[in-house]
C-alpha cells in the first residue's frame, strides 16, 4: 500500500538515516515530504520548512529530530494526525509517546529502513 510519509529532520548528507529514509520509502513507491527549514531539498525531493507547509494527508511520520527539537512541532504534528509515528533509533520520548497516542495516534519505536527491508512497513 502507498502512503504519504512525513520525513521530520530530513538530511541532504547522503550518510545521514533520514537521507536513505527518504531515498528508500521512494523506492519502494512512497510518496515523501521531507521537512527541514534549512534545505531546499532531499534526494531530489523538494522540502517543506515545516510542518505547517504540509497540505495534504499524512499516513505516516518519521522522525529523525531528537526530543527537544520535536517539542516544538510536536502540536503540529498532532493536528496533522497521521496514523502513526515511526521514532527512529536516537529520537524516543515518553513524553512525546504518551502525547501521540492520548491524541489516538499509533507509536513505534523502530528503523523505518529495518521496516521497509524486512517487510514489515
Amino acid at each position: 500500500m502507498t502512503e504519504t510519509v512525513l520525513v521530520l529532520g530530513a538530511s541532504p548528507k547522503p550518510e545521514r538515516y533520514s537521507f536513505k529514509a527518504v531515498q528508500m520509502l521512494t523506492e519502494y513507491g512512497h510518496k515523501v515530504l521531507p521537512v527541514n527549514p534549512y534545505h531546499p531539498t532531499v534526494s531530489g525531493v523538494a522540502c517543506l520548512a515545516s510542518i505547517a507547509g504540509v497540505s495534504e494527508k499524512v499516513d505516516t511520520a518519521t522522525i529523525y529530530v531528537r526530543p527537544e527539537l520535536l517539542k516544538n512541532d510536536l502540536d503540529q504534528l498532532i493536528s496533522l494526525a497521521p496514523r502513526r509515528v515511526i521514532f527512529n533509533p536516537g529520537t524516543e520520548s515518553d513524553e512525546m509517546t504518551e502525547r501521540l497516542e492520548s491524541a489516538g495516534i499509533e507509536v513505534e519505536e523502530a528503523c523505518t529502513l529495518v521496516l521497509l527491508r524486512t517487510g514489515q512497513y
